[in-house]
């Protein structure tokens, strides 16, 4: 099945665009079709940005390396970047289109010095992070979502933070179970219409 957890998108182009104020910023993106959430920055994303960005600042985390896995037209690298001017971000995805989305979009939101790169999750992502976000492709399979999970594990430094969103009716209390296997503990730090957002540390 051809989905925007897909390398190349067979739907023709067809472009829009949506803005949205995250975090008192006003951002405009350009989506396309076969992208995840063209027509609105999904629920569940906007949830998990501020609930991560109210932690950040809590902990008083603003710098460091950060990874945006699965980032489709940008929205969370883009965003994380524009609040935080110090971090280090890197947006990854598998689809070829969201990657081209996410270059245009992170220039036109003034974040241009965002690292985008091609990724099956992790397959080419490289070195360590302080913080890493996602809202799982869940269409891809609970496989495919565990993968990234396992792999936030493994590329955290010690004290590093992992944020996840997902739905409750999309598998989110069998996700914190992982969740909690992998880093020992796993806190919902927000939790609106049926979606919550997971926060994990890596301890060593």
């Amino acid at each position: 099945m051809n989905h925007y957890y897909s390398k190349a998108p067979e739907a023709p182009s067809d472009r829009g665009r949506v803005e949205a104020r995250i975090h008192g910023i006003d951002l405009s993106f350009i989506t396309d079709s076969q992208v995840f959430s063209k027509n609105h920055i999904d629920f569940g994303t906007r949830l998990m940005l501020e609930s991560a960005i109210g932690d950040l600042n809590e902990r008083k985390i603003g710098r460091g390396r950060f990874l945006d896995l699965g980032c489709g037209y940008g929205t969370v690298g883009i965003a994380m970047k524009r609040v935080f001017p110090a971090l280090e971000v890197f947006m990854a995805d598998i689809n070829e289109r969201a990657i081209e989305l996410s270059r245009e979009n992170a220039s036109m939101n003034h974040a241009g010095a965002a690292t985008i790169f091609e990724s099956d999750g992790f397959s080419s992502v490289e070195g360590m992070f302080d913080v890493i976000m996602t809202n799982p492709p869940v269409r891809a399979g609970k496989q495919t979502v565990y993968s990234f999970f396992e792999g936030a594990f493994a590329r955290l430094n010690e004290g590093g933070l992992f944020y996840a969103v997902l739905q409750k009716k999309q598998g989110a209390p069998s996700a914190q179970d992982k969740l909690t296997a992998l880093f020992g503990a796993c806190e919902v730090i927000g939790k609106d219409a049926g979606y919550r957002v997971f926060r994990c540390v890596r301890e060593d």
